[in-house]
């Protein structure tokens, strides 16, 4: 791991540690707000930068890929019982001896957008739910970095909060439509399980797998995530750092192997 990448990790496991920590411990609605940060269409705007690692790609496995998500959650009130949940992945990545030894990329990939239509009182068991379309668009600035195709299709969440537990599962699946002939058709299902505990502290630790299988390629990806976040408050801005590691459990060949390294940052803005 280079010097910059080990500098990001030490910086945020201090700010986990630090003594911000203890100040927003001291304020009884940061439980809350951590709440909704584990639930992924709760009525919070948001604005998470995630960092990713990973490498061992490629079929000397000298390959490595480092990648920002910029992931806006913007909720918008439609009525007095629904609620209209936008959340948008922009990628920008750098990739190193991808894909063959001695080649390296960086730009924009290709942005993800999904919109969740959901009822703002929850069912009378407790499940939050949402359904609505997902889009990928082809905004890559290089081959390398994208698909080169349009996508649509469905998306669909459920989870239930009860005392400090988080569960519940993010599922959609992607069609091309359009796009470039010469690049491979997108038949894409993708699923995303989740577990998350809540301390009094508003520490939130969280488990999940973000599986995709291609239909096409008839192949898996299963990066399974462990994280551990503290929220803080940056003068009077709530944010929330966490850091954690993923381990490819199965993976495409020439794909990621073995582990990897997840840092976010994530800015809030409570109404």
């Amino acid at each position: 791991m280079s010097k910059t990448r080990l500098c990001i990790s030490v910086a945020f496991a201090a700010a986990l540690a630090g003594p911000a920590g203890n100040a927003v411990a001291q304020d009884e609605s940061s439980t809350g707000l951590a709440k909704k940060l584990a639930n992924p269409i709760a009525s919070l705007i948001s604005v998470p930068f995630q960092y990713n690692y990973d490498d061992n790609y490629g079929p000397n496995e000298k390959g490595s890929k480092s990648q920002l998500n910029i992931q806006p959650v913007i909720p918008l009130s439609l009525s007095s019982d629904w609620n209209l949940i936008t959340r948008t992945i922009v990628p920008v990545i750098h990739i190193d001896d991808i894909p063959t030894t001695g080649s390296s990329d960086s730009g924009l990939g290709d942005v993800t957008a999904s919109q969740f239509f959901s009822p703002k009182a929850p069912t009378a068991g407790g499940w939050i739910w949402g359904v609505g379309p997902v889009e990928l668009l082809p905004t890559a600035t290089e081959d390398t970095l994208g698909e080169e195709k349009f996508g649509l299709g469905p998306t669909a969440v459920a989870l239930k909060q009860k005392g400090p537990w988080t569960y519940g599962a993010l599922v959609n699946h992607v069609w091309s439509v359009a796009g470039d002939d010469d690049r491979a058709d997108i038949d894409r299902t993708f699923m995303q399980p989740f577990l998350a505990y809540i301390t009094r502290t508003s520490t939130t630790f969280t488990l999940n797998t973000e599986s995709a299988y291609d239909w096409e390629a008839k192949s898996w990806s299963v990066p399974i995530n462990a994280q551990v976040a503290q929220l803080l408050k940056l003068g009077r801005v709530p944010i929330q750092l966490s850091l954690g590691a993923r381990y490819w459990a199965e993976s495409p060949d020439n794909s990621a192997e073995g582990w990897g390294l997840r840092a976010q940052l994530t800015l809030l803005f409570p109404r």
